[in-house]
């Protein structure tokens, strides 16, 4: 199986009801970096396109949106990657995918943080805070608990795009 990415929606504003809630001015400008630096991968061919994944909520979307932007890639909505989903029903979700290309989920803490802690450890109690339009990058040859390896984690701040 293919990578899997995992990405938390950019910088949120406050308010209610949680799913309506937008980016900031500088959660677009994060989730815009992520993007750029990611199709620069993709088009020096460091990563394989992946298949986009986002989160119903509108941060989320906002977030995906820009990636799809950047990468000229579909994007798709999956209604169980919402911040107090189950990260095994996740998991389980990654089992049943076909091998191609890599998977990139855009979802929200704690499920985020909660998946890669039980893809990695085992456990979603072991789980990786995750700041603001972080991704991280996992590889495995199955997507079951405790079988993969963190590969790579980025964060806005590490990147030197404008």
């Amino acid at each position: 199986m293919p990578n899997v990415l995992l990405m938390r929606h950019g910088e949120a504003a406050r308010g209610y009801p949680d799913h309506a809630r937008r980016l900031t001015p500088q959660g677009e400008r994060e989730s815009e970096k992520m993007a750029r630096w990611l199709a620069e991968r993709v088009a020096a061919g460091e990563l394989p396109m992946p298949t986009l994944y986002s989160s119903p909520y509108v941060r989320a979307q906002q977030t995906a949106q820009a990636l799809s932007k950047a990468l000229g890639a579909p994007l798709e909505t999956l209604d169980f990657i919402t911040p107090d989903d189950s990260p095994s029903a996740v998991s389980d979700w990654l089992l049943e995918q076909p091998e191609s290309a890599p998977i990139m989920l855009v979802s929200h803490m704690p499920l985020m943080g909660d998946l890669a802690g039980l893809l990695v450890e085992g456990s979603p109690a072991q789980g990786v805070g995750f700041p603001t339009a972080a991704i991280a990058e996992f590889e495995a040859d199955v997507w079951a608990a405790g079988c993969a390896q963190l590969k790579r984690f980025t964060q806005p701040s590490q990147l030197w795009l404008p």
